[in-house]
């Protein structure tokens, strides 16, 4: 049996979506069929329709996603049909060389589903964005990619959990460890900045310092924990940070941006011995120039954080938990709920800076 379902598709690079009918198979060993409630618009999946992440069109875009699943395959038992679930794309296999040393969170041989799913009117197989593809009725993935949690979570906030709050979250507790007391400087407050910020609330950090160039994005960081804010456009961001911090810098900087320049500034802008955390996506063409003097200098650690070092099946849970018990207010994230077919309209509001997240609701 297979399914037709309407779904966002981006057809060509730089070409606008389109809403297209597409065929979704019944899913085999391994795979659930998941019925989307609500999908967040991503940055990455723009980074899809320009071509930026490979060539292998027509994408089927969509990948912050919560839904209840509604049919497995053989072979399924971590999740049955009626579950709630926030979709990853972190499927862990267990067997790679970072499973088999206790380091789930760096998977290299992540699942899929294997069945592909396909393009009503001709037949072409789609390639579902992080192997999900979500701007859809239903979606097909691997069982892997599901993980089960507390109903009670609306799915617009809850499916943010799927990538870009995630990783914000998980750049500032998982990979840069912020404890109580620490101090914190995130520089770029996006979706995934902004959610660097509330993590780094969450787990205690007395000083949390956000830095951007947008007094709009600033007020937010505010509500979302930052006890002070930069505006880089103003002011010497490394030098406004090493004031806030006793003229030492932070003890973590996360870099949310994806710059030479904003790294820079989140290199010297950290106290000797401290961390810093790329989370922020280079371009290819980007380069880092640094003398070689001050890395070894100013000693610490020098992380990059790939889905915010998480554990879907560990992470997601915990936070929706959080986020229940008004610890953590993913609903902040939601900046405006739309339609299906209103993806393209919120790629240009992304662009603009008027949001954190669009979520479609279906």
């Amino acid at each position: 049996m297979t399914h037709q379902v309407r779904a966002v598709v981006a057809r060509g690079k730089g070409a606008p979506v389109s809403l297209e009918t597409i065929i979704v198979p019944d899913p085999g060993p391994g795979e659930a069929l998941v019925k989307i409630e609500a999908c967040g618009v991503c940055h990455t999946d723009l980074h899809y329709r320009e071509g930026g992440i490979n060539d292998d069109f027509p994408f089927l875009l969509g990948h912050e996603a919560a839904g209840v699943v509604e049919s497995v395959g053989e072979g399924v038992t971590d999740v049955a049909p009626g579950d709630f679930v926030i979709l990853n794309w972190r499927a862990v296999c267990g067997q790679c060389r970072a499973c088999l040393r206790g380091r789930p969170w760096y998977c290299f041989d992540t699942h899929n589903a294997q069945q592909k799913m396909t393009l009503a009117s001709t037949g072409q197989e789609l390639s579902p964005a992080l192997g999900i593809g979500a701007f859809a009725e239903k979606t097909l993935v691997a069982a892997g990619q599901c993980t089960k949690v507390d109903r009670a979570a609306s799915a617009a906030a809850a499916g943010l959990l799927g990538c870009g709050v995630m990783a914000g979250i998980g750049a500032a507790i998982n990979t840069g460890n912020v404890g109580r007391g620490d101090s914190v400087a995130v520089i770029g407050c996006g979706g995934v900045g902004a959610a660097a910020i509330a993590g780094s609330s969450v787990a205690g950090a007395a000083k949390v310092i956000a830095v951007d160039i947008d007094d709009r994005k600033l007020v937010t960081a505010r509500k979302l924990g930052a006890t002070h804010t930069v505006n880089s456009k103003e002011t010497d961001a490394v030098e406004a940070i090493r004031e806030l911090t006793g003229g030492f810098g932070a003890d973590v900087v996360i870099e949310a941006v994806g710059r030479p320049e904003t790294y820079q500034q989140a290199f010297y802008a950290r106290d000797l011995a401290g961390t810093v955390v790329l989370v922020g996506v280079p371009t290819p063409e980007m380069k880092l120039e640094l003398p070689l003097l001050d890395v070894f200098g100013r000693g610490g650690s020098l992380k990059s954080s790939w889905y915010g070092d998480c554990l879907p099946s560990r992470d997601f849970p915990m936070l929706i938990d959080l986020h229940l018990q008004g610890r953590l207010d993913l609903d902040a994230f939601v900046t405006e709920t739309i339609a299906l077919d209103e993806v393209e309209k919120a790629f240009e509001r992304m662009h603009g800076g008027d949001v954190l997240r669009s979520v479609v609701v279906l």
